[in-house]
């Protein structure tokens, strides 16, 4: 039987037994996961991350987006959730499919090249840092080696 409405519950840890019409969210671990509302009752878990789903919570209500496209479940359901609302959406073709799965993948692309060019900047400002440190105990120890020849001059 097809779920048209979901409760959203905040735990910790996702559970290992879900009930029907219940949306596990766990803000410490940025997951959340439910029984498919098609009633086929696989399990889906949906990362909460800026590539993946973003989840809005609004009062008692929540909100995932992009939809849910189960492709890879026999079901194949596809559905948002808006508001504790499931919203049933039509099925897509293998082709709408894999251009979804193509749009997804450079989208990630892209948003993390971003984070690999600035670790690229944060090893390059380490190693200088690191170099600064080591120039500047060369400094204090050349200025040490030449205090000390001082003393025995």
């Amino acid at each position: 039987m097809k779920i048209i409405n979901i409760t959203p519950q905040f735990v910790e840890f996702i559970p290992s037994t879900l009930q029907d019409g219940v949306l596990y969210i766990s803000h410490k671990y940025a997951t959340a996961a439910h029984k498919c509302c098609c009633g086929c009752g696989i399990k889906i878990v949906t990362p909460i991350t800026p590539t993946d789903w973003r989840l809005t919570v609004s009062g008692d209500t929540v909100t995932l987006y992009p939809s849910i496209g189960n492709w890879n479940h026999p079901c194949q359901s596809h559905y948002w959730i808006r508001g504790n609302c499931v919203i049933w959406a039509g099925s897509m073709t293998q082709q709408q499919i894999n251009r979804g799965r193509e749009r997804d993948r450079a989208f990630k692309k892209n948003y993390y090249k971003k984070f690999n060019n600035t670790e690229t900047v944060i090893q390059t400002t380490e190693t200088s840092l690191n170099n600064t440190q080591n120039s500047s105990q060369k400094s204090i120890w050349s200025t040490f080696k030449l205090w000390l020849k001082s003393m025995f001059d």
